[in-house]
C-alpha cells in the first residue's frame, strides 16, 4: 500500500517559501525554541478533543512527539509487527473553549480527534501514520484530521491539508494571516458535490458504523479502495497525448527564472522534455490516474532542479485540467482550472468551497501558490481553529 506523501509536501512548500521570505538579519530576534499554538474549538460538537504534536526534531533528526509544554520525547524502538506507541495525547478544548500548547522546532503534524484517542504504533522504521484507506486501520472509524507545520530558525510554515482526505474542518493562522476556513455550508457542499458526481466519486466518502460521515478520501486513495478506476483520467490524458504529438508543451517551472524553459513532445508512449539546447533532460511515460492524483509513480518528482520541477508542473496541469487550455505551463489563471469534464473533482469541489479559494487538495497544489499555507519569518504564535461542520 502506498504511503502518504503529505509530510513531503509541506517540506517542499517550506523550501519554496523560504526563498520568498526577507532574509533574517542580525537585528531581528531569533526564532525561539518553542512558540505558543492556540487551539480554539468552534466546532459546535460536544465530543472530547484530543491533540497530538508529532514529527521530526530538526535539531537531532529524531522522530517523536512534543507534550503540551513543547518538550520533545523520542519514540522508543518499534517492532515487527508494530508495537503500541506511548500515549502522546494532549487534552484539547471543549466546544467554545481554547487551549494553548507550545510547539517546538519540528517538521510534523498537529493531529486532532473527536470522541476517541487515535491509535499510533511503531515499527522498526518509526511511526505508523493513520491510513484510513486501509479498512483494517485502527483509526478507520474515528473522526480526526491534522495540520502540517515546519518551525525552524527561518520561521514557521503551517497549512491545512486535504492531500489525503477531506474531514473535520479547521483553519490555521500566524500573525494576521489565516487560511483553511470553509464557506458557510461548505463542508456539506463538498460532500454533496461528490455524491452527485458520476464516475465513482461518491465512493470516496467513508461513514462510521452509525452512518455518520467521517471523511472523503482523496481520489488517489479512492483508487486504492476501488472506489475510482485507475482509468478515471484516461480520456483527458489521451487528448493531451494527441495534442503534444504534433505540438510542443512549454514548461517554465520557476517563476523567478523565466528563461529556464523545457519543451515537451510526445513520441509513442513517452513525453520527452528537452532544454533550450535541444538535449533530452527527462522523459515521462503516459500517466495513469493514480500517478496524477498522487503526483508520484509515473509523475515522480525528485528533489532536483529538472525532473522534479517539470513533474510538479505537469501534475498541477493534469489535476487542474489546464494542459489543453494553454501550451505554456504552469497556467496560473484560476479561471481556467477544473473546466474539463474529466478532472480532479475532489480538488475542484474543495477549492470552490474555501473562503480564500486555497487548499492543499493534491500534493503540488502549491504550483502558482494556490495552497492553504501561511508563513512568518519571526513568529510569536500560531493558531488552529476547529470549525463548524455546517
Amino acid at each position: 500500500m502506498r504511503t502518504t506523501r503529505v509530510l513531503c509536501t509541506i517540506a517542499t512548500a517550506a523550501a519554496v517559501a523560504v526563498g520568498t521570505l526577507t532574509a533574517v538579519t542580525p537585528a531581528q530576534a531569533a526564532v525561539p525554541a518553542t512558540i505558543p499554538l492556540q487551539i480554539t474549538n468552534n466546532s459546535g460538537r460536544g465530543d472530547a478533543v484530543y491533540l497530538y504534536d508529532l514529527g521530526t526534531n530538526l535539531a537531532t533528526g529524531q522522530q517523536g512527539w512534543a507534550d503540551a509544554n513543547g518538550t520533545f520525547h523520542a519514540w522508543p524502538a518499534g517492532g515487527n509487527p508494530p508495537t503500541p506507541a506511548p500515549d502522546a495525547s494532549i487534552a484539547g478544548p471543549g466546544n467554545g473553549g481554547s487551549v494553548t500548547i507550545r510547539i517546538p522546532k519540528f517538521s510534523g503534524r498537529i493531529y486532532f480527534s473527536y470522541g476517541q484517542k487515535l491509535v499510533f504504533k511503531l515499527t522498526t522504521g518509526g511511526l505508523v501514520q493513520p491510513a484510513v484507506q486501509n479498512p483494517s486501520d485502527p483509526n478507520r472509524n474515528i473522526l480526526f484530521n491534522w495540520s502540517e507545520y515546519t518551525l525552524n530558525d527561518s520561521g514557521i510554515w503551517i497549512n491545512s491539508t486535504q492531500v489525503d482526505m477531506f474531514s473535520a474542518p479547521y483553519a490555521v493562522g500566524v500573525g494576521t494571516q489565516t487560511t483553511g476556513h470553509l464557506k458557510a455550508g461548505g463542508y456539506n457542499a463538498v460532500l454533496n458535490g461528490l455524491k452527485a458526481q458520476a464516475g465513482g466519486w461518491a465512493g470516496l466518502i467513508q461513514t462510521a458504523p452509525n452512518g455518520s460521515i467521517l471523511r472523503a478520501l482523496s481520489p488517489g486513495h479512492g483508487i486504492e479502495t476501488g472506489a475510482l478506476a485507475n482509468t478515471a483520467m484516461s480520456d483527458y490524458v489521451n487528448r493531451v497525448w494527441t495534442r503534444y504529438t504534433s505540438s510542443t508543451l512549454t514548461v517554465t517551472p520557476f517563476a523567478d527564472q523565466p528563461n529556464t524553459k523545457y519543451f515537451g513532445r510526445v513520441s509513442g508512449n513517452v513525453m520527452n522534455f528537452t532544454n533550450s539546447a535541444g538535449q533530452v533532460v527527462t522523459s515521462f511515460q503516459k500517466p495513469d490516474a493514480s500517478s496524477i492524483f498522487g503526483c508520484f509513480n509515473l509523475l515522480d518528482a525528485p528533489n532536483d532542479l529538472v525532473r522534479g520541477p517539470i513533474s510538479r508542473t505537469l501534475c498541477a496541469g493534469y489535476n487542474r485540467g489546464t494542459l489543453l487550455t494553454t501550451a505554456s505551463q504552469p497556467d496560473n489563471n484560476s479561471a481556467d482550472f477544473y473546466k474539463d469534464a474529466v478532472t480532479n473533482h475532489y480538488a475542484r469541489l474543495i477549492h470552490s468551497q474555501m473562503v480564500d479559494g486555497k487548499a492543499y487538495a493534491f500534493a503540488f497544489d502549491d504550483v502558482g501558490n494556490f495552497e492553504s499555507l501561511v508563513n512568518n519569518g519571526n513568529p510569536a504564535s500560531a493558531t488552529m481553529t476547529l470549525d463548524p461542520f455546517n
